[in-house]
C-alpha cells in the first residue's frame, strides 16, 4: 500500500532561484529518461514481486517507494523551472512537448522528447543479476545527476540535485550489501563455477598490458594465451 505524505522526503524544500525552461528540459532526463526516477521505481518494485527473502524484498519495496518520492521532487523542480507561461521559444534545444502538448504539465519524456519506455526496466527473477543491475542503475543515475549539477547554474536546483545524488549513493550501498548476502546463490551458484570462470585470456598485442613491463594479470584469474 502506498501513502502520499504532503511534505517532501527529509523535509526537503524544493525551490528554484528563477524560472528557466531550458533547465527544466535538462531535468526531464531524470523524469522520463532511461536512468531516471520512474525507471528506478518500477524496476525495484517489479523485481520485488518474486523475492522470497523478506529482508531483500522489503529493501526493494522501500527503495522503489523512495524513488517514487524522488520522481515527485524532480517533477516539482521541473514545474518551478518552467514557470507559468507556455512559450516554446524559451526552449533553445531539447524537448518542447510540455509547451506544445501538455500545457507545462511534466510528461514522461526524456530531455530529447523521447517517451518513457517499459524497456528501461530490467527484471530477471535472479537475485544476483537483478541486484547487479540495480547497482549499475544507481551508478548511472549518479552520473546523470553529476552532469546536471555541472550544467545547471541555479543554487536551489543544485541543492535538490545534491540531495538526490547522495540518496542514489545510499541506495547503491544498500544494494551492494544485499549482493554480499546472496553472492553465492542463483546464477552464481549454478553457472560459471568451473575453472574456465577463473581464466583471463591475454589477447592484447603488441606486448602485455600496453608494454608495461611490471604489470601482472588480474589477481582473480590465471592467464591463457
Amino acid at each position: 500500500m502506498f501513502k502520499h505524505e504532503k511534505q517532501f522526503l527529509n523535509n526537503l524544500q524544493v525551490k528554484v532561484e528563477r524560472p528557466n525552461p531550458q533547465y527544466a528540459v535538462l531535468m526531464q532526463e531524470q523524469l522520463g529518461g532511461g536512468n531516471g526516477e520512474l525507471k528506478a521505481a518500477l524496476q525495484y518494485l517489479s523485481q520485488s514481486f518474486r523475492v522470497k527473502d523478506q529482508a531483500i524484498k522489503d529493501l526493494f519495496l522501500d527503495i522503489g517507494t523512495e524513488e517514487l518520492s524522488h520522481m515527485e521532487i524532480v517533477v516539482e523542480t521541473i514545474n518551478l523551472l518552467n514557470g507559468h507561461n507556455v512559450n516554446h521559444e524559451s526552449v533553445g534545444a531539447g524537448e518542447i512537448e510540455t509547451h506544445v502538448l501538455a500545457g507545462l504539465a511534466p510528461v514522461l519524456v526524456n530531455s530529447s522528447g523521447a517517451p518513457w519506455s517499459g524497456n528501461y526496466v530490467t527484471v530477471t527473477g535472479d537475485l544476483v543479476a537483478d541486484i547487479l543491475s540495480n547497482i549499475a542503475s544507481e551508478q548511472r543515475a549518479k552520473v546523470v545527476y553529476e552532469y546536471l549539477y555541472r550544467q545547471i547554474n541555479d543554487k536551489e536546483v543544485r541543492n535538490t540535485i545534491d540531495f538526490l545524488l547522495n540518496r542514489e549513493e545510499a541506495h547503491n550501498a544498500l544494494f551492494r550489501e544485499a549482493l554480499n548476502k546472496v553472492k553465492d546463490t542463483g546464477s552464481n551458484k549454478d553457472f560459471g563455477v568451473t575453472e574456465d570462470s577463473k581464466l583471463y585470456f591475454d589477447l592484447s598485442t603488441p606486448g602485455k598490458y600496453f608494454n608495461e613491463p611490471n604489470t601482472t594479470a588480474p589477481s582473480f584469474a590465471g592467464t591463457r594465451k
